[in-house]
């Protein structure tokens, strides 16, 4: 594979991780349409990592934060005990979703793999992404005694300088965390988004936006470290050759990445997600016509 393509590959895959448009799904059919061989799925798993990276360095305070609730337990400021216990909530309730969907991704490993090899079936699947987003923008989380108004002006708060993750695990238990894992296991296929299904998913739990966006940006650490443990073995066999070109759109996925995470939380917010619906419908057509034809 051409050093081009991977850097094509590569921003593909960090524009779509986070823009709701399936970055599986693009990247089976930018693989056809770049006429790339790969079988297997270990260059998606590797710049995979790229995005992971990104989402590291933009929640670096909030993972810490959330590491440091787990791992003490002594001289606990008592002013910081409820930040504590709903961070603590939070990592248990990332555990559980990720369990779901490590598990159903077991189970059904083949299956997802050999979806891959699909590229009609992927465009198929991006414009149901699209009917997933439209739907989650009409999804409305009104906690009670809460003046909608004033949770408005709070989501505001992303255009400070606070850090950004503000828990609201306590809107979650063991079933609402399993129902997300769920919708993530979902997202496997290709053609369907992650960070689309998650958020949805999170939002009929009775998350509010900016929770839920935060939630499944940081569902997705665990999703993406398991995806490469699985495939530890292929990634230690590539040859030299493919080593460069996963590293190239490695690094490609991890600068396109970063710069999109912040921008599209404002519009998950702002329930703007159904702009990106008519583009999966739109390119669902397109991509379906173009294999149609080609074929």
């Amino acid at each position: 594979m051409e050093i081009f393509k991977s850097l094509i590959l590569g921003i593909v895959q960090g524009l779509t991780e986070f823009i709701p448009i399936s970055s599986s799904g693009h990247l089976v059919l930018f693989k056809y349409l770049l006429n790339v061989e790969m079988p297997g799925l270990t260059f998606e798993v590797f710049v995979h990592l790229g995005s992971l990276i990104a989402v590291f360095i933009y929640f670096r305070k909030d993972l810490k934060d959330l590491i440091k609730s787990v791992i003490t337990y002594k001289n606990i400021d008592i002013n910081s005990i409820d930040k504590t216990r709903n961070n603590r909530k939070t990592v248990l309730w990332l555990l559980v979703a990720s369990g779901v969907t490590g598990v159903l991704g077991f189970l059904f490993k083949d299956m997802f793999e050999n979806m891959f090899e699909k590229p009609l079936f992927a465009a198929c699947m991006i414009a149901m992404t699209g009917f997933i987003l439209f739907f989650s923008d009409k999804i409305k989380i009104i906690p009670p005694s809460t003046d909608y108004n004033a949770q408005e002006k709070s989501s505001n708060l992303i255009q400070s300088k606070k850090s950004i993750f503000q828990p609201k695990s306590g809107e979650l238990n063991l079933k609402k965390a399993m129902f997300i894992g769920l919708g993530q296991a979902l997202a496997i296929t290709p053609g369907i988004s992650r960070s689309g299904t998650t958020i949805t998913f999170a939002l009929l739990s009775g998350m509010d936006r900016k929770s839920a966006a935060t939630f499944s940006f940081l569902l997705s650490i665990p999703a993406i470290l398991g995806a490469n443990i699985a495939d530890f073995k292929n990634l230690m066999s590539l040859d030299s050759s493919m080593i460069v070109n996963s590293l190239i759109g490695f690094i490609a996925a991890f600068i396109s990445g970063f710069l999109v995470i912040n921008w599209l939380i404002k519009l998950i917010i702002k329930a703007k997600l159904h702009y990106f619906s008519y583009y999966c419908w739109g390119a669902a057509l397109i991509f379906s016509l173009v294999i149609l034809l080609g074929n």
